[in-house]
């Protein structure tokens, strides 16, 4: 192993099964998961305890026939079987096939025929039904190993866990070299795994990544960021099934051989006081949904709201008060807050720090150090209300093929609405039509199966096309603007970023998303989906009758949240007049070909179940556009 840092001893080059070996022959005692379990108790695995669950499973899929680079799918939510499994798959030397579990059953027959995986993982029963269902269109799949619950019946082809391990033991017995003989096989330049984009323009592609590519994006994150202590703490709530909680989560969290808590965005609020995390993953619209929740708390009552309001303007006046002449703002660990600001102002923010700021960051476990916030822009307001009560958000923009990070800001110099400036070892250039092309070790190989979708993704010098529109700033940082393909052309020649006009409503109480539409018309339009869950408590509060049978609720991943009204509820007088005062607010900040001339209010959200939106929480333009035909059609009458 090339050790490449005095002080940050654990960045380093391997491969994911070398790095195991490390962290369980080194930091053998150190805890390596932790999580929750159905009954409440707690329950933890050292490293060593865990590389020996890996190597009994990983034996276990050698003595079902898994072969050095045959492909084995893996769909679970993220949870600590998810990590065993993974690098069960990764010590048989054999690639991980990334299944989102929340895909349906036709999406789930097209990554296995594709991929051509040989074995399956599931998380439970409900998965194993779709699988079931569809084996016959899999021809490739051989076995389907159940990780969660014991499974009944005699069908040869299924396997829990338990049962995989005990095969991989008996196999231990009779061949004691049969597990290190086969992950010392793996190679630094082998392919790692497969990681299907989310296809918000057409089919998935397979982003194939080697260890190589994904070693030297863990070594690129750990770079800019603060020293990784022993008893450091990892949340991890996002999709692992998505490079971006793999590798910038778990990838990382394994080099620094710390601990990785579990937990979901249903419980993450209450897992933050049970696990006191000291860093995680998120995405903008977690930190909105925390902003919102704060702000509603605040409106309980006058008094509260005028705290809140006060706190949030001494803030932000410190934020600019620290903000150097182009925006940047020290916010590294070591920095106090109240530095280079007037006695007055510091008085003031001591005064709503002790009162509001530290409560808030108490909320977080009271041991925080850091977040990131990637997968789509944070709002620069919302940058600034987080760095105002002291917690420190790095936004940071990459994506599935160049496994994750191309541009990260730095803890010393963070830019509000801004995705930072190249992370170390990424070229990058922007193209002549602004798009920005980047090239680096962490580059995905290639897709799978698709040499011509391979060829179109690279420049023939080897860059990398992002398909994002970006604007330079200050120091080389970025902007970005929009996606190419979501970069609205009015028929008067006019550009309109479909992401600048979604931004204005990120903090919105009354909006949850706007989708606005405008390609080849004279002006923009918008489909508006109103937050349903803040108007029911809006006109419950108010005595304002609606029909309550008409209304339908769904676990989204956080609480229920209510995703279809009846009719007369969208055409409430009260909630058409606020969507109205909304949208008026929006295009204050927008120019005026920006703004929104007409608008459409949907009855139900958007949603993975009627395949408009991904995992991952991205719109698919192209399925709302297809499903609201009728609407668009009817607003340019």
């Amino acid at each position: 192993m090339e050790n490449i840092s005095q002080d940050k001893w654990y960045i380093t080059t391997q491969t994911f099964p070398e790095l195991l070996h490390r962290n369980v022959t080194q930091f053998g005692e150190r805890r390596a998961q932790w999580w929750k379990t159905e009954s409440g108790t707690h329950q933890t695995l050292t490293y060593f305890q865990l590389g020996r669950i890996i190597e009994e499973a990983s034996c276990g899929l050698i003595e079902i026939g898994v072969e050095k680079g045959d492909r084995v799918a893996l769909m679970a939510h993220t949870c600590p079987e998810w990590m065993q499994a993974d690098y069960s798959i990764l010590c048989a030397g054999a690639m991980t096939v990334c299944v989102y579990p929340t895909l349906s059953k036709d999406e789930l027959t097209y990554i296995i025929r594709d991929s051509g995986a040989k074995v399956l993982y599931v998380q439970d029963g409900l998965n194993l039904a779709k699988a079931l269902e569809a084996w016959a269109d899999m021809p490739s799949l051989e076995k389907v190993i159940v990780l969660q619950g014991e499974v009944g019946g005699d069908d040869p082809r299924i396997l829990d866990f338990n049962a995989l391990c005990f095969l991989g033991s008996n196999l231990r017995a009779k061949e004691p070299k049969a597990f290190s003989n086969r992950w010392k096989s793996v190679d630094l330049d082998d392919p790692m795994t497969i990681v299907y984009t989310s296809g918000t323009t057409g089919k998935p592609k397979g982003a194939v990544h080697t260890h190589a590519s994904i070693n030297a994006a863990c070594r690129r994150d750990m770079e800019p960021i603060g020293l990784m202590k022993p008893d450091d703490v990892l949340l991890s709530f996002l999709p692992l099934s998505h490079t971006y909680e793999r590798e910038c989560g778990h990838g990382v969290a394994m080099h620094g051989a710390i601990t990785l808590a579990y937990s979901s965005p249903k419980t993450m609020v209450e897992d933050l006081q049970v696990f006191k995390p000291t860093m995680f993953m998120s995405v903008p619209r977690i930190y909105e949904r925390i902003f919102m929740a704060l702000s509603a708390a605040a409106s309980e009552s006058f008094l509260k709201k005028a705290i809140f309001n006060y706190a949030l303007k001494v803030g932000k006046k410190v934020v600019a008060a620290r903000s150097d002449e182009n925006g940047f703002v020290d916010m590294s660990e070591e920095a106090d807050l109240t530095s280079g600001i007037g006695p007055l102002l510091r008085m003031q923010y001591q005064l709503v720090d002790k009162i509001l700021f530290s409560k808030v960051r108490e909320k977080l476990g009271g041991r925080f150090r850091f977040a990131f916030s990637a997968a789509g822009a944070l709002p620069a307001d919302l940058c600034k209300v987080f760095m105002a009560m002291g917690i420190r958000i790095y936004e940071g923009y990459g994506a599935t093929e160049t496994c994750n990070t191309v541009n990260l800001n730095r803890p010393n110099k963070v830019l509000p609405g801004s995705v930072g400036c190249l992370a170390p070892g990424v070229e990058g250039r922007i193209a002549p039509d602004g798009e920005w092309l980047v090239k680096g070790p962490n580059n995905m190989l290639e897709y799978w199966n698709n040499p011509e979708a391979t060829k179109e993704a690279f420049t023939e010098d080897g860059f990398y096309h992002t398909g994002d529109i970006v604007e330079e700033q200050a120091d080389g940082y970025l902007k970005i603007v929009d996606r190419k393909k979501g970069l609205m052309v009015l028929d008067t020649g006019k550009n309109v970023p479909s992401a600048k006009i979604e931004s204005c409503f990120s903090l919105s109480r009354y909006i949850d998303t706007v989708v606005p539409v405008g390609d080849n018309r004279k002006f923009v339009a918008a489909i508006v989906i109103p937050d349903f869950d803040a108007f029911i408590e809006y006109f419950d509060a108010n005595g304002i009758e609606y029909d309550k049978d008409a209304l339908a609720f769904a676990d989204l991943g956080a609480a229920p949240v209510c995703v279809k009204v009846g009719e007369d509820f969208i055409r409430n007088a009260k909630l058409k007049e606020m969507v109205d005062e909304e949208i008026k607010l929006a295009n204050f900040q927008l120019e005026e070909y920006e703004t929104i001339k007409k608008y459409t209010i949907s009855k139900r959200r958007l949603t993975e179940l009627t395949g408009e939106v991904t995992p991952t929480l991205k719109i698919k333009r192209n399925v709302v556009m297809k499903n609201f035909e009728k609407e668009i059609k009817d607003l340019y009458k």
